[in-house]
Order: C-alpha cells, then structure tokens, then sequence
C-alpha cells in the first residue's frame, strides 16, 4: 500500500518527503484555504518539486462543465496532477469526459460501494472513501473499503485505485493495508504517531545507558 500525505503544508511535505516514504500528496480547497496567502497553482508547483507522484487538485465548480473547465486547466500545471472531482451525477459527466481527455481523476467524498463502482465505470483513476467521517457516524468506515476493494477485484476491467481518506490515527493505516486498499493518505501528525512506540524509546534508553556504563 502507497502512503500519500493529506496537507498543503510544504514544510510537512518538505519534511516527510525526507523520511523515502512519500508516493503522493492530496489536497482539497479546504487545505489550501489553511495556508494563508498561498496561491493554489503555485503551491501545487512546489508540491511537485518536493514529491515525484500524483497530486491531487480539487475543483470547486459544481457542474459538469465548470469541473473539466478546471481540471483540463490544472492538468496542464504539471504531468503529477491528477483532478478530484465530488462523487455526484455531475461528477461522474466530468470524469467520463475528462477520462476521454486522458486526465486523471481522484472522485473525493465517497461514501458508499456504488458511488465507487460508478465512479470506476466512468472512468475514475483513484476513489476515495472516507474512513474517518463514517466512523464518526458510529459506522465501520473500513467496512466501506473492504466492499470497494472486492467488488473492484470482481471486474477486471477495473483498474480504479482504491485511496483510504480520512485517516484519522495509526491504525486506520494499518486496517486500510489489512483491507486492500491501494493507498492510504494520511495527515502529518497520524505519520508522525505511526513512528512513535513507548517501548522503542525505551529500548533506545536502555541500549544507550548500556553503552554508557560499559566505559565506566
């Protein structure tokens, strides 16, 4: 399973860019509208000197045309940009189009296996369920991907990438590789907490006061 980092934040990508782990990075309006002053062309721009692999650039239009309007525009930004498109009717028209157009999609917002299964039929490149926001609906938002995931294995004539969203601690992560999904994006804190074990820091403790006292 891919790791994709969810923010706009370049000192984030910057940082977990370093660690060799990093296949992508996805960002939405929301995200952008959080780096204050940054203009969203120019930061997808320096997002992909940071990372070689998709990013992912939100449309904002609610319509069919306005979203292949933006995704052709964005798409030509840089060869790593793949276009999210909301998982509605609308969306579907312009992933079908935008597919004829050879542009990649990531359909955002799904919530259910048939919003994903049309989504693949129209074309999409990556779906993205989002675990956490079910789960807060007192629902096993894994479930979701566990359906996706088989019912796309069904078909080989789908090729779709199931991307696991809204991740909210370590072990989404875990649970979304258990599952079979094909990537899972991530906020820097949640990666930070993966690497972070109290017993690994005890361990270096002890091992370090170990060395230490053999020279005394």
């Amino acid at each position: 399973m891919q790791i994709y980092l969810d923010t706009a934040n370049l000192d984030e990508i910057r940082e977990a860019a370093s660690w060799g782990i990093l296949s992508g990075v996805t960002t939405n309006p929301s995200l952008i509208a959080r780096e204050k002053g940054a203009d969203f062309k120019t930061t997808i721009a320096e997002i992909a000197n940071l990372v070689d692999g998709p990013i992912s650039a939100e449309t904002i239009s609610l319509d069919a045309p306005g979203m292949v309007q933006e995704g052709v525009e964005y798409a030509a930004w840089h060869p790593n940009v793949i276009i999210k498109i909301p998982s509605t009717i609308e969306g579907l028209k312009a992933v079908s189009e935008l597919s004829r157009q050879n542009i990649r999609t990531n359909v955002t917002l799904c919530f259910n296996p048939t919003q994903a299964l049309l989504a693949a039929r129209a074309g999409a490149f990556i779906i993205s369920p989002f675990v956490g926001r079910i789960d807060d609906t007192g629902v096993d938002g894994m479930q979701l991907i566990r359906e996706i995931v088989t019912i796309y294995r069904q078909d080989p004539e789908i090729t779709t990438k199931v991307l696991s969203a809204s991740i909210r601690h370590p072990r989404h992560i875990v649970d979304s590789a258990i599952a079979g999904a094909d990537i899972a994006t991530c906020p820097f804190k949640v990666l930070q907490l993966s690497m972070k074990h109290p017993l690994t820091d005890r361990g270096i403790e002890q091992f370090l006061a170990d060395w230490r006292s053999r020279s005394e």
